[in-house]
Order: structure tokens, then C-alpha cells, then sequence
């Protein structure tokens, strides 16, 4: 091969390269719609490759063989819908691995279907309606992280509460409290349009808090952040035990004579 065939294919497989880390940044951005995590960082993800023609091929994995079909098939839609917004990509296929309805699932992504075109009269509700459920539970969940941050650091109900979004943006907060009011204003739009004189901190259905009944408010919030936690540590601990996350992969080339190569890649 010469020199200018071979910098060609560097050239070419750099492109890639760098295609793929804007399909992984995207893919970062997309939640499990429970547990409010990304889904590369729960390990959900096994591929995330593009070919020559800019179309990108996905698969992914759950903890269990019998997650339910909606909640499988809303993750799998929002990552088609997340990649399929960089302007450069041609189109999406997302496959799901050893699910109990998998080969329905992927048939129906494959079709570009939806869930309810997908499952037909077996379809329990619309996915719409769940991704509102589970973005309300996010806003909940972000929220109190947040408001016990504040409180933690000395802030008063009466002043938190008070707060505009402008205010918020703008107060003064360390590393980890600038984490949580980012991750809180990606979703405080879930309670109402947002803006910069508009409240910070509303109930789910817009509605301003008070200083009355703040404490309470922030209990009953604990509960929905605990049961999120519970639920990820699980869902971890069933996908470390269930694809074996923490055996190294020995690559069957480097294996000793005679070893069987049934190690997972992590």
C-alpha cells in the first residue's frame, strides 16, 4: 500500500473515531428513565459503532431478562432519538441483547415502529405518558438533592424558596452544589416553562414552595431520592453478576493452551 492510501485510511478511520465519541457523548445524555442515570455509565451500552455510510449500530443490555417491554423499548427510542440528532447521521439501528422480548422489540425498531405499532393490543399505555412519569420522578429526585445541599450549607427555607431561577444561577455554591443546581435546571422545565424571573424550587405541578411545610415537602421528596438509590444499586449489582463485569476478558489468542475463553468484556 502507499504512503497516500495509507494516510487515506488513517484519515478515514480517525473520522470514525471521532464519530463515534459524539454518538457516545450523545448516548451519555440519555437516562435510564428510572433510576435517572445515564446509561453508559450503568454499563448499559456494548456497542456504539458507525460504518462508512454514517449509520450508526447500537446494542444494549438491561440488568435482567424481564425488564418490562415499555420501559425497554422508551430507553432504546430515546437512544434512536439522541443519536439521530447529529446532523451527519444517516441512520440508527438499536438492538437489544438477551431480553425475554427482544426479537420483538428489535423487530419493531428495526421498522422504525412504535411501541404501541410494536406490542399492538398487549401495549400498556402510551410511552409518552411514561417518559412524563419517569421525567417528573427526575425532577424530584434532582430537586431535593439539590434543597438539601442548600440547607446543609446554611441556607434558610424562607430564602431558598424565594429564589427566582435567575437568583439560582447566580448564588454563590462549591463544586458539588454547581453539579446539582446544573443537573436541577436540565430538568425544572419537567414543572413549568422556565425563565429567569420565574421561581427555582416548584412542586411537579408548578406550584411555588413555601416556607410552611418545607420540611415535610423535602421528607416526602427523600423517599422518592432513597427508593432511586436502592433500585440503581440493585440494578447494578444484577448487571455485575448477570455479564460477569468483574472477570477480566482474556482475549482467546493471549489464553493458556486449553483454557476456555467464557470471560465477558467489561
Amino acid at each position: 500500500m502507499n504512503g497516500g492510501a495509507e494516510e487515506a485510511d488513517r484519515s478515514r478511520n480517525r473520522q470514525i473515531h471521532d464519530k463515534q465519541a459524539e454518538v457516545l457523548a450523545c448516548l451519555q445524555d440519555v437516562m435510564d428513565p428510572e433510576l435517572d442515570e445515564s446509561v453508559t455509565d450503568l454499563n448499559f451500552v456494548t456497542k456504539a459503532d458507525v460504518d462508512s455510510n454514517n449509520r450508526v449500530h447500537i446494542e444494549f443490555r438491561l440488568p435482567t431478562y424481564w425488564c418490562a417491554a415499555n420501559f425497554s423499548f422508551l430507553m432504546a427510542d430515546d437512544m434512536r432519538r439522541a443519536v439521530n440528532a447529529l446532523d451527519w447521521v444517516e441512520g440508527v439501528s438499536v438492538v437489544l441483547g438477551e431480553h425475554m422480548y427482544a426479537d420483538r422489540i428489535n423487530a419493531g425498531l428495526a421498522r422504525g415502529l412504535s411501541f404501541q405499532e410494536t406490542f399492538g393490543a398487549e401495549a400498556d399505555g402510551d410511552l409518552d405518558d411514561l417518559r412524563q412519569t419517569f421525567l417528573v420522578k427526575a425532577f424530584q429526585r434532582r430537586q431535593v438533592a439539590l434543597l438539601n445541599h442548600l440547607v446543609g450549607a446554611g441556607h434558610a427555607p424562607e430564602t431558598i424558596v424565594s429564589l427566582t431561577l435567575a437568583e439560582l444561577g447566580c448564588l454563590p455554591v462549591d463544586d458539588d452544589g454547581a453539579k446539582l443546581v446544573r443537573r436541577y435546571l436540565e430538568r425544572r422545565a419537567v414543572a413549568g416553562p422556565p425563565g429567569a424571573d420565574v421561581p427555582a424550587f416548584v412542586d411537579a405541578t408548578g406550584a411555588r414552595l413555601k416556607t410552611d411545610g418545607f420540611a415535610a415537602y423535602v421528607s416526602g421528596l427523600r423517599r422518592v431520592g432513597i427508593n432511586a438509590e436502592f433500585n440503581g444499586a440493585l440494578c447494578r449489582g444484577l448487571l455485575a453478576v448477570r455479564f460477569d463485569l468483574e472477570t477480566p476478558f482474556v482475549p482467546k489468542s493471549k489464553a493458556s493452551p486449553g483454557s476456555s475463553d467464557t470471560q465477558h468484556v467489561p
